[in-house]
């Protein structure tokens, strides 16, 4: 069985450092190859990773779309071709795959390509040992289940008393949405000084989260960021990169 975790919060507050870190330790625990999906249209995965993603899901859509409206996808399913060229997108590294959902370069919503996606992890996860889900800001991929369920949830924002109140929201709507998680987590990142603006144990309290962790503001880290540099290279004695692989770890015990 994959190990699903779902990376989700505010716009802003380095939820794909938090994704990439995950996955790095996750590989450092012997759960490769991991497959990291970058579900944000405003794609940077797969720069955290190292790596170049050459195809989204987006833009897959309208290509098939093109396709099939000029009448060159005879003798084979639009789906079936569909489904064909998002496998063929997968960014293949040593111990990790990686696909992007990118944003559609035409009119139009991302149900179908949310489809298709949704029916291609579910047969793409069962070959991984873990998969790490990069969502866009707030629960809309969730919400829109590309994944039925997953086995932990990391919310993450930032140290300030809005940042407390966007958790609490996001938990609530969670709720709402009826969207399935075995664990909760909660990641108070860039946090300047000592301790955030808002009691991060209280905060852990309300939600009901197993664990939440406060990842210093650093500088290391805010470089690698701005220079699209990989993150799952060095940094072996990075606070940053500690805490997050402490609370992986809490997050994958027993499982």
């Amino acid at each position: 069985m994959s190990f699903l975790v779902a990376v989700s919060g505010k716009g802003g507050v380095g939820k794909t450092t938090v994704a990439a870190l995950i996955v790095r330790q996750l590989i450092a625990r012997g759960r490769s190859p991991v497959l990291a999906v970058d579900a944000d249209p405003n794609t940077c995965l797969d720069l955290a990773l190292g790596v170049r993603a050459e195809e989204t899901v987006g833009a897959i859509r309208e290509e098939t779309k093109k396709l099939a409206a000029g009448g060159e996808t005879k003798g084979i399913a639009k789906q079936e071709l569909l489904e064909l060229k998002i496998a063929q997108a997968l960014v293949e590294a040593e111990k990790f795959d990686y696909i992007a959902m990118g944003r559609p370069e035409g009119p139009g919503c991302y149900c179908y390509a949310n489809n298709v996606l949704s029916s291609v992890l579910t047969r793409l996860a069962g070959h991984y040992p873990a998969v790490v889900l990069d969502n866009e800001a707030g629960l809309e991929n969730l919400s829109r289940r590309i994944v039925r369920g997953v086995d932990a949830l990391v919310l993450v924002t930032d140290g300030s008393r809005a940042g407390r109140e966007t958790i609490l929201r996001l938990h609530g709507l969670a709720r709402e949405m009826g969207i399935a998680y075995g664990r909760l987590a909660l990641v108070i990142n860039r946090v300047r000084g000592e301790a955030p603006a808002f009691d991060p144990g209280e905060l852990r309290r309300e939600t009901g989260a197993e664990t939440a962790v406060i990842l210093p503001d650093d500088e290391g880290i805010a470089r690698r960021a701005e220079e699209g540099a990989s993150l799952l290279e060095d940094l072996n004695d990075n606070p940053v990169v500690r805490n997050v692989a402490e609370l992986t770890d809490r997050l994958t015990e027993n499982k």
